[in-house]
């Protein structure tokens, strides 16, 4: 199923500068294999080597952190949009 995911400026020379691409998958972890397959180099800037998402990175579906739902097996739909938003820190 397609989702939707927002790609944050960073990431953006992966992606040929694209904002908004699209990706197939039941759950986020589906999502960021295709994304890897179609812009390498994408996994590593969201996952740590264990596989988990980075600390720095959040990723919500649908406006939801998916840290509060099921992380990278949060279930999608036809449709849900993914937002990669890196943290930013500042003092």
């Amino acid at each position: 199923m397609a989702v939707n995911v927002r790609i944050p400026a960073p990431l953006r020379t992966l992606t040929g500068d694209q904002e908004l691409v699209s990706a197939d998958g039941a759950t986020l972890a589906d999502v960021v294999e295709q994304l890897e397959a179609s812009y390498p180099g994408m996994r590593e800037r969201l996952c740590e080597d264990d596989g988990e998402l980075r600390r720095f990175v959040n990723v919500f579906v649908n406006g939801e952190d998916v840290r509060f739902l099921s992380g990278l097996a949060s279930e999608l739909s036809e449709g849900d949009e993914v937002s990669i938003v890196p943290a930013v820190a500042g003092g």
